[in-house]
């Protein structure tokens, strides 16, 4: 398990690989995804293992009942004790918190992790933007909600994670030109000459008109990269998994 890690100021941020965990094939190694079909043991093994790795209580995370919208919950802890991965957990797309210590993760194997924390204000937020939600503006949302807790946008520091890359996310012409109608920057073309949809340049440039300048993303396309679980490629696979959290 080697993850992806950034530190700015009290701000954390981690991007899992695929690596280190305990599912069997087709979800090998380290699955995070509590709804994909793996075994709830694993999943649950993973994400105590991953946690751990970054020195985490993997009872301190929260976790999402993702659904491509943009609905953000405010969150103080935990959805609940005893519970399994993925059970009875709200359907949201992003999470909040104004509490340090609380780790806020997000899934994904294609789609794009936006992790967001204003350290000053001790606010962290976490999306998970794939093409509806970027459509939908499940980023924006989630930078309002954060607002509305005190974070200031030019103090907001944004990380996305491991996400299909604009030349390799291939989609009807149709498709394009309706996300590129709401989001002029998600207008790609894939590497062999067709329509595609960049959904890492949308959500930087969503970002930037919400005030956020100081924004980095992850160089690694999840279908290109072995080492990354990839929906588009593979269909039946595990999820990958970024954190954000506040010390």
């Amino acid at each position: 398990m080697t993850p992806e890690q950034h530190h700015v100021g009290g701000a954390h941020f981690a991007f899992t690989d695929r690596w280190g965990g305990v599912s069997a094939v087709p979800y090998e190694e380290l699955n995070l995804g509590g709804a994909v079909g793996d075994d709830p043991a694993a999943v649950s093994a993973n994400r105590a293992l991953a946690a751990r790795s970054l020195g985490l209580d993997p009872a301190l995370v929260v976790w999402m009942n993702q659904v491509h919208g943009r609905d953000v919950a405010v969150v103080e802890g935990p959805w609940g004790a005893g519970r399994g991965a993925g059970a009875d957990v709200p359907a949201v797309d992003a999470v909040v918190t104004a509490r340090r210590g609380l780790a806020l993760a997000v899934l994904t194997a294609d789609c794009t992790p936006v992790l967001l924390a204003d350290p000053v204000a001790g606010v962290a937020g976490a999306a998970h933007a794939g093409r509806p939600g970027l459509v939908a503006g499940v980023v924006p949302a989630a930078v309002e909600a954060m607002v509305a807790l005190g974070a200031e946008p030019g103090r907001i520091v944004a990380r996305t994670g491991p996400a299909v890359c604009g030349r390799c996310y291939e989609v009807p012409a149709a498709m394009r030109d309706a996300v590129a109608e709401a989001v002029p920057a998600a207008r790609a073309e894939t590497s062999w000459g067709t329509p595609a949809v960049d959904v890492v340049a949308g959500v930087h440039a969503q970002l930037a008109a919400a005030g956020v300048v100081n924004a980095r993303r992850s160089e690694v396309c999840t279908l290109e990269s072995r080492d990354h679980f990839s929906y588009r490629r593979d269909r039946v696979t595990g999820r990958l998994a970024g954190y954000v959290w506040l010390v």
